[in-house]
């Protein structure tokens, strides 16, 4: 099967491409790009920015280059179920965004993992109080760019998948605001996020620190959860 993956950052990819076979770059006009062989299929990876726009622009471009049977959208996302923790896998059964919903198929692993609804919003959501607002609603995580990534890969006929990591938790508020932090380019400014931290350094620096771990982490539990998954 020829999989084509979509996410915001590179960073995200650290544990599948460990596991890719002859991986390479890809000359697709996405920020960035690989492709080579991950447990018997085909797989371009792209990595296009933050949010809906610039996941649909990858999902157009990979498409036009590699002609996927599947499209998966994949990354890192906010547990909204109280019960998820850091790393923790979910595969998402459909996706919301405001009046949109999207079905997605399901996968099979032997490694533990969560299914439930994805919720996808065009903010980083940052409180406590809004996570549980979202969870009340029937949602399980939140991300950025499955809706984009949904939408047009119903409007080309492929198949649909969600799989992400967490990276916080549902009780958890953000100290950092990285909203405000979000280039027009789609990326986060580290310098913004930086300084921002310096205002209030005992709350904020430890926060960036966590959630680079916590990222690292989720990033080397979805290599090791595409490693084996069927789809």
């Amino acid at each position: 099967m020829r999989l084509l993956l979509v996410a915001s950052d590179p960073m995200e990819y650290g544990g599948i491409v460990n596991r890719m076979e002859a991986h390479q770059r890809s000359p697709i006009p996405v920020r960035w790009c690989r492709s080579g062989r991950l447990n018997g299929h085909e797989v371009v990876l792209t990595a296009n920015g933050v949010g809906w726009k610039r996941a649909a622009a990858a999902v157009d471009a990979g498409w036009a280059a590699a002609r996927p049977d599947a499209i998966v959208s994949t990354g890192f996302c906010g547990a909204l179920d109280p019960e998820l923790q850091i790393a923790d896998v979910v595969v998402g059964t459909r996706v919301v965004a405001a009046d949109m919903e999207y079905d997605a198929l399901p996968v099979r692993s032997v490694r533990k993992h969560a299914g439930g609804v994805v919720c996808s919003v065009d903010h980083v959501v940052q409180t406590a109080s809004e996570k549980r607002a979202l969870h009340a609603a029937g949602n399980t995580a939140v991300e950025m760019e499955a809706a984009g990534v949904a939408s047009r890969t119903e409007a080309l006929g492929a198949g649909f998948f969600c799989i992400r990591a967490v990276t916080d938790l549902a009780g958890e508020d953000l100290a950092n605001d990285y909203n405000r932090a979000l280039r027009p380019d789609g990326r986060f400014g580290t310098m913004r996020i930086f300084r921002y931290a310096l205002t209030r350094p005992a709350a904020r620096l430890p926060e960036l620190i966590r959630l680079r771990h916590n990222c690292a982490l989720a990033a080397r539990t979805l290599g090791e959860f595409f490693a084996d998954c069927r789809f």
